[in-house]
């Protein structure tokens, strides 16, 4: 791999009583040597913001990886707090989704379609969540956590195919300590 990111789509999920609540998406995205993106590992997991911190962070160094990707709408900095909580130092990229979901996975599914991003092993309720977008939306029945983590995640590691299509504000944190 030239390039591994841990991405992140938080919720208000808790470790107790969170049958109702969303998943926190956590998917382990790579670029590797051939230019193909690959979808390691999916971590998605209904838990409070310590237990999801330690997953991550987990997966962080299991997986050698360059950096965490988080969405910041939902949590704002709290999201970098649980991070660099869970793992001190890690190099964190907080993303900010300003359009809708559809909009945002358009140009990751195109990379997918010509087969530029495969997945490495089987992810049934992910693939689940990205067969649920549409030219309309997203007609799923419940949050897309997993995908919206995928999303971040190629979206990182193809930054420089998908800037002109992408319509996030980024606002890269870096290290910190």
């Amino acid at each position: 791999m030239q390039r591994i990111v841990v991405a992140v789509d938080p919720s208000g999920s808790g470790d107790r009583d969170n049958a109702h609540n969303d998943a926190i998406g956590i998917n382990v995205c790579g670029l590797g040597v051939d230019g193909v993106g690959y979808l390691l590992e999916d971590l998605t997991i209904k838990a409070g913001p310590a237990t999801w911190g330690n997953v991550v962070a987990t997966a962080y160094d299991r997986w050698r990886a360059d950096a965490v990707v988080g969405e910041t709408n939902y949590g704002g900095a709290m999201v970098e707090h649980v991070i660099q909580t869970a793992r001190r130092d890690t190099p964190y990229k907080g993303v900010n989704a300003s359009r809708g979901k559809a909009v945002r996975a358009e140009p990751i599914a195109a990379l997918a379609e010509k087969g530029r991003i495969r997945h490495a092993g089987h992810f049934p309720d992910l693939e689940d969540e990205l067969i649920s977008f549409t030219t309309g939306g997203y007609i799923g029945a419940s949050s897309p956590n997993r995908a919206d983590a995928y999303v971040w995640g190629f979206t990182e590691l193809f930054g420089g195919i998908v800037d002109g299509k992408k319509e996030e504000n980024e606002e890269a944190i870096g290290s910190t300590s």
